[in-house]
């Protein structure tokens, strides 16, 4: 009850990126000192999903926590699996700031942060040290994409080679090929151009869970070639969606968005066209497919909406920015 006024009068008033590290740095600080062992133990009930045990169905997407510095903290939160990147596998430090807005009116996010991160190397080192420790943790995504710096003929190698130095320590790996912050990446979304780079990742992996992640903005016809594609590849499945560049039907005035410019807009907004993508995967592929759902998911009725609905597991990000640390365990 209390996160709200603190999101209003506070947070809210502060550049949204300085925010997030904030919250990044209170929620490790709380694990630190264990106030998070604090909370009531979550009683939820276990999801048997790609031959992996998740303490619930609903997860954090990708873009949260790029660098793995948060997992162990996030899944005491209550977050049944942490998807940590994008990781690409070139270290970048991102789009030039300011690359991340708030929508308060629409519950929504715009973000270019360009994969910010550390770098494959870097990250794996991380997690290793993670998985050393013998820390109870989540189910551990990782997500890869298509380093900046790399032209786009060269992304089968950068996606290889990402997938090589992370698989090892990650539960399932997902593929990113759909965020609207790196030039002409949605590109890959096309199937000759995305099959050798989901093969590559396939044969790097060991025989761990593959995902390739999928945006709302591909026409129906497309998003059923990419499913298709995962089928014949036997890829475990797909995640839906990522983040969108529509801007149709937001209530935050129109101006203010647009000087916002480009960027991939996340929350409440796209909650009917991700439902309406899962159920388009669901009637076509039936259960030959895992599907992690994504968008616009801020409540408990939502959650069990897009379970009803097919899905295997449900991701959120922007609710966690809006409803606060407890969020997940309400939702779990």
């Amino acid at each position: 009850m209390i996160y709200p006024i603190i999101f209003r009068l506070v947070l809210s008033r502060l550049d949204p990126e300085f925010a997030h590290h904030l919250g990044m740095f209170a929620i490790r600080l709380a694990s630190s000192l264990k106030l998070t062992k604090l909370l009531p133990k979550l009683r939820s009930k276990t999801v048997e999903v790609m031959g992996l045990s998740f303490d619930g169905p609903f997860g954090l997407a990708a873009g949260f926590d790029k660098n793995a510095i948060a997992v162990r903290a996030l899944g005491e939160l209550g977050f049944s699996h942490v998807e940590i990147g994008t990781v690409t596998a070139i270290a970048q430090p991102g789009n030039p700031k300011p690359r991340l807005f708030r929508l308060k009116a629409d519950r929504a996010l715009i973000n270019r942060m360009g994969f910010n991160n550390d770098g494959a190397e870097v990250v794996a080192a991380r997690l290793r040290n993670l998985r050393n420790s013998g820390a109870v943790l989540p189910v551990l995504g990782v997500n890869i994409g298509k380093s900046k710096v790399v032209e786009l003929e060269d992304a089968v190698q950068d996606y290889r080679t990402s997938a090589r130095l992370l698989a090892p320590y990650a539960d399932y790996i997902a593929v990113n090929v759909s965020s609207p912050n790196t030039p002409g990446l949605r590109a890959l979304q096309e199937t000759k151009a995305l099959k050798p780079i989901l093969e590559a990742v396939l044969t790097e992996t060991k025989g761990k869970p593959v995902l390739v992640k999928i945006a709302p903005d591909l026409l129906d016809e497309d998003i059923l070639e990419v499913c298709k594609l995962a089928v014949s590849l036997k890829l475990a499945g797909v995640i839906a969606t990522n983040t969108t560049i529509q801007r149709a039907g937001l209530v935050t005035d129109q101006e203010r968005v647009t000087a916002m410019c480009s960027g991939g807009l996340s929350g409440a907004p796209l909650n009917d066209r991700s439902l309406e993508v899962l159920r388009l995967i669901r009637k076509n592929f039936g259960a030959s497919l895992t599907v992690i759902s994504v968008g616009g998911i801020e409540n408990r009725q939502q959650v069990d909406q897009r379970l009803k609905a097919g899905a295997d597991l449900v991701q959120g990000y922007t609710g966690f920015v809006y409803f606060g640390p407890l969020w997940a365990r309400k939702l779990n």
